[in-house]
């Protein structure tokens, strides 16, 4: 049964992919845990479709501890060889490599500011940063926000965070709200937002 809601186009043609922009993209996150899943995803991500990350997501929770950043960061290289090994994931060493290391740095960055959310949040001023899109044209890939994040985040030695992916994960966590203004989650967020 169709639902005829108004939704951004580049969701539409794969369910998993709609439910991923109707019930996640977007919304504001601050539990350091989910935050620390899209930190790992969106690495991942890196020149490959969100889609094929989100089709992988249950095989990344089982490889990746249950997306647990003391576990994560304690993987041996017994671990991570067997990671390369595993076909349900993507299977790119040095993506893998940089989990772990980007896992470590996470939780130094948990000791410093308190939580990782108070951490990139702060790369926003705490608030969402509201876009308007109209056409793909308008849709940004990088900002201020994320070129600043990518700097101080390769500052501390994290891999896989340049301010392209920096800004994919500032939209896909609500630091930035990139719906189309004809979407129906724009209006949903916006008001959740005040």
């Amino acid at each position: 049964m169709r639902d005829f809601k108004n939704r951004c186009p580049w969701c539409l043609g794969d369910p998993l992919y709609i439910k991923y922009h109707d019930e996640e993209w977007g919304v504001p996150v601050y539990d350091d845990h989910k935050l620390f899943e899209f930190l790992i995803l969106e690495s991942f991500q890196a020149g490959l479709s969100w889609l094929t990350i989100l089709k992988k997501r249950e095989n990344f929770r089982k490889a990746f501890a249950g997306f647990d950043a003391k576990r994560v960061a304690k993987f041996d290289e017994q671990k991570i060889r067997q990671l390369i090994q595993n076909e349900g994931i993507i299977r790119n060493e040095s993506k893998i490599r940089a989990a772990v290391n980007n896992a470590r740095l996470f939780l130094q960055i948990c000791d410093e500011y308190g939580s990782f959310a108070e951490y990139v949040w702060s790369f926003t001023g705490h608030k969402t940063i509201m876009n308007s899109i109209r056409s793909h044209k308008d849709m940004p890939v990088t900002s201020a926000e994320s070129d600043a994040m990518s700097r101080d985040m390769i500052r501390r030695g994290f891999k896989y965070r340049g301010s392209v992916i920096c800004y994919a994960f500032m939209q896909a966590v609500g630091m930035v709200n990139d719906h189309y203004d004809t979407c129906f989650r724009k209006r949903a967020l916006t008001l959740k937002s005040r």
